[in-house]
């Protein structure tokens, strides 16, 4: 049940990265880089078996954010996509001081919720920490790779060469910062390394089944049917 439902969690990211990108056009990719910030971050604090192993729930939300910066990159340039990266670290910040803030307050005697988002959020701030880094390190690398790949060929030519070589690279860079900053102390050994190899395949299963998608998004671009805005 679980990889069924994993498979809908990758079909719904990958659908609504696009209807964004064709509602919206640049400003929508913007905006989806936030939103995944916010829930990819919530969703990592869950363990969960797939595939006979166990990961975390994260990944497929923030693998498609990779996605996005390389459309970015693909069709407006390094500038733009490097904006995105900031957009993503700076909705992080403010949500975990937010929900921090939110936590410090005492709950009303018949409240019901403080006990739940403690458990999530209480935990946020090293997960945050670690996200931050492994975000910040990937996505520039990200950012980089493509660039240097883009700068080797043609327009248009080998297009999935430097979507997945760079994103390949900069998702086994984030899981391994995350992975050992997040989780280290957290988790035995074995989990840790279970967490990590399943966390960086499922991404990097994301990574290779967003190729079509980042085709798709520059043909609209290319037949006019992009927002300019």
């Amino acid at each position: 049940m679980n990889e069924l439902l994993w498979l809908a969690m990758l079909a719904v990211n990958f659908l609504s990265i696009l209807i964004s990108y064709r509602l919206f056009g640049k400003s929508g990719l913007f905006a989806w880089v936030a939103l995944a910030a916010v829930v990819a971050n919530v969703q990592v604090v869950k363990l969960v078996d797939l595939f006979g192993t166990t990961a975390t729930l994260g990944n497929i939300v923030y693998a498609a954010s990779f996605l996005v910066t390389d459309i970015l990159s693909e069709i407006y340039g390094k500038r733009q996509a490097q904006k995105a990266v900031y957009i993503g670290l700076f909705s992080l910040v403010v949500m975990t001081v937010l929900m921090n803030l939110a936590l410090a307050f005492a709950p009303a005697q018949d409240d019901f919720a403080q006990k739940s988002l403690s458990v999530i959020f209480g935990f946020m701030p090293r997960i945050a920490g670690a996200s931050l880094l492994a975000y910040m390190i990937s996505q520039t690398h990200d950012v980089w790779a493509f660039e240097f790949w883009k700068n080797r060929f043609p327009a248009n030519q080998l297009l999935w060469l430097r979507n997945n070589a760079s994103t390949m690279a900069s998702q086994f860079i984030d899981s391994s910062l995350f992975t050992l900053l997040a989780f280290w102390g957290v988790y035995p050994l074995e989990i840790l390394m279970e967490i990590f190899w399943t966390t960086y395949l499922l991404k990097w299963v994301v990574g290779v089944a967003d190729t079509p998608f980042i085709y798709l998004a520059r043909h609209w671009y290319d037949k006019g049917k992009i927002p300019k805005a």
